[in-house]
């Protein structure tokens, strides 16, 4: 399974989405429910398109810091961390991962450290119903960099998950589950040249 179908992905077909349909959740509430998370934690579930499934713990420390762990025995790992995202390929003996800056991935726009989505050209949906609602962003400019569907519960408002689509339509969901926020995580968990040296010393 290639972990950047979880993050950077190439994608196609925008004119397909609603657009800003009537949704729930003003994006200004969305923008309100980011800023107030310093710290989450949370176990996920990931869903491939070619019906794989795997699992992990996610770590959020914002602004700017994420780490999704894989359970063993997949060795996976992808880190947000230093301005720059990392993908560790967990079938591999590599300890150097592939890298790509933050700021041109999807990940950046629930990280940065004021979101303010409503001035964000990143964001070319935004739709719902009774009881979700769905943003769907990406760079404008780096189209390859990916898009991403995040999918919020109305009431009480929580981040549920998200999908990547890759150009092909490929979709990877990711669901969460046992949402914890606040609490300490320590900065070794997102550090990514800690990482390469604990991966190169096994």
């Amino acid at each position: 399974m290639d972990r950047r179908h979880f993050l950077i992905t190439a994608v196609a077909g925008l004119a397909a989405l609603p657009a800003y349909a009537q949704a729930k959740v003003p994006m200004t509430r969305l923008s309100e429910y980011f800023n107030g998370i310093r710290t989450l934690e949370a176990t996920f579930t990931q869903l491939n398109d070619d019906g794989s499934r795997s699992a992990g713990t996610l770590y959020i420390r914002r602004p700017g810091r994420a780490r999704f762990e894989y359970d063993p025995p997949d060795k996976s790992l992808v880190m947000a961390g230093g301005g720059q995202v990392a993908i560790f390929d967990g079938r591999s003996n590599r300890s150097r991962p592939e890298q790509y800056p933050l700021k041109r991935t999807p990940l950046y726009i629930i990280l940065e450290r004021n979101v303010d989505l409503a001035r964000r050209n990143m964001v070319v949906g935004h739709f719902g119903d009774d009881t979700t609602t769905t943003l769907v962003a990406q760079d404008p400019d780096e189209p390859q960099n990916g898009r991403v569907e995040l999918v919020f519960q109305n009431e009480p408002l929580t981040l549920a998950g998200w999908a990547v689509v890759d150009g092909g339509g490929s979709r990877t969901r990711v669901q969460l589950n046992q949402i914890k926020l606040g609490g300490q995580l320590p900065a070794r968990l997102f550090s990514i040249p800690n990482e390469v040296n604990s991966r190169g010393r096994r």
